[in-house]
């Protein structure tokens, strides 16, 4: 096969697409939103630990904007993509109850699920601070 078509094909590049659209999705679309506007949100987030609506929202936020990042660079992903499991199994079974349709569908957030999912079975791939930071400790026994 033809050397310039392995790069597009290859599982590593489609897990850094995975990383990236997912990741940086979630960081810009819904984490952002809720850091900058944390105080407004307070009242009105879910408290599914019965730790209180702000640590909930604290804890959504570090989920969606730090777990994100991470999942962006590629550091640490799977621990990433599992906080980020929970957030999304949180968001899709509690706050939307589990609906795939109707008004409080949940569908949105159970298709981020399912990227963590992949992302946490898989890793997170050859393009990632993950893989880099593996070579640099086996090029250099100590």
């Amino acid at each position: 096969m033809l050397r310039f078509l392995r790069f597009p094909f290859s599982p590593d590049a489609g897990l850094l697409l995975i990383r990236l659209w997912f990741g940086g999705l979630m960081l810009v679309l819904h984490g952002s939103g809720k850091l900058l506007h944390f105080t407004s949100y307070q009242g009105e987030f879910i408290d599914f630990l019965g730790l209180g609506q702000t640590a909930s929202l604290a804890l959504a936020v570090f989920g969606e904007v730090v777990l994100a990042g991470l999942l962006v660079v590629g550091l640490f992903t799977r621990f990433a993509a599992l906080g980020l499991v929970i957030t999304m199994a949180v968001a899709f079974f509690i706050g939307h109850s589990g609906a795939l349709q109707g008004d409080n569908s949940g569908e949105l957030a159970f298709l981020y699920l399912g990227a963590y999912v992949v992302l946490l079975i898989a890793g997170s791939g050859r393009f990632s601070l993950d893989a880099w930071l593996r070579s640099r400790a086996s090029n250099n026994p100590s």
